[in-house]
């Protein structure tokens, strides 16, 4: 309760960003190989800001 609000950090959302990108890159590579591609580079994108961050 005592971090209800607490902002999060840069570091946090990025993170929380990349697990939602390859989750959907996952959803997607079943039906659209392409999309989830897409998805794929945009996670590994955020990948590299988070090292940048580190």
């Amino acid at each position: 309760m005592f971090g209800l609000f607490k902002k999060k950090s840069e570091k946090e959302k990025l993170q929380k960003k990349h697990e939602q990108l390859l989750k959907q890159a996952y959803e997607l590579s079943k039906t659209n190989r392409k999309e989830s591609d897409k998805k794929a580079y945009e996670a590994d994108l955020i990948a590299k800001k988070i090292e940048g961050l580190d």
